[in-house]
C-alpha cells in the first residue's frame, strides 16, 4: 500500500444543470466525502444561467472545501469517475465545447500548488472570469489568496463585479 502524504486543502467547483440538480450536487458532495476526503466546508448553491454556451436549462452551483490525502492527479481522477458514475458523459481540458450536464466538478485550487500539465491545470485558468465560481468561493474562502494573481477571492469578485 502507498505511504499517504500529508493533507492538502482543496477547493471544488460543482455545477449541474441537467436531471434533478440538487440531488445531484448533494450526491456528489457525500462521495467527495465519503470517497476523497473530508468536506470542510460547503458554499450555498447559486442558480445561474449557462456561461459559455445557450441552453434553456439552468445551473446550479457551489465550492466545497476539501481536505485531501490525494495527488492532484489523484484528485483529478477520482472526480472525474464521480463525474462519469452521475451521468457525465465526456470532459476535455480546455474544450470550448460546453454543454448540458449533469455533474461537473472542476478543481479551483490544489493547497497553494500552481500545476500546468497535459491534463490538468490549478489554479482554475478561467475562475476569476466566472461570478458562478467567485460568488460561492467566497462564502467560503473569501480571504484565500490567488496564487497567481495575488489577490483575494474577495478582491477578484469585486474586479469582476465591476467590469459586469
Amino acid at each position: 500500500m502507498k505511504e499517504k502524504k500529508h493533507s492538502t486543502v482543496v477547493y471544488l467547483a460543482l455545477g449541474s444543470n441537467l436531471g434533478a440538480r440538487y440531488i445531484l450536487l448533494s450526491q456528489a458532495i457525500t462521495r467527495l466525502d465519503e470517497e476523497v476526503g473530508s468536506i470542510m466546508d460547503i458554499a450555498p448553491y447559486y442558480e445561474t444561467a449557462p456561461w459559455g454556451f445557450t441552453s434553456e436549462h439552468h445551473f446550479l452551483n457551489t465550492v466545497v472545501a476539501l481536505r485531501t490525502h490525494l495527488s492532484a492527479e489523484e484528485l483529478l481522477t477520482e472526480t472525474q469517475r464521480i463525474e462519469r458514475s452521475l451521468g457525465r458523459t465526456s470532459k476535455h481540458l480546455r474544450d470550448e465545447n460546453y454543454t448540458d450536464r449533469t455533474i461537473d466538478i472542476d478543481i479551483l485550487f490544489y493547497g497553494e500548488e500552481v500545476i500546468c500539465s497535459n491534463h490538468l491545470v490549478v489554479p482554475h485558468p478561467l475562475l476569476h472570469e466566472r461570478l458562478f465560481v467567485l460568488e460561492p468561493l467566497a462564502q467560503i474562502a473569501p480571504n484565500l489568496m490567488h496564487p497567481e494573481k495575488r489577490q483575494t477571492i474577495l478582491a477578484l469578485l469585486e474586479a469582476k463585479k465591476a467590469k459586469e
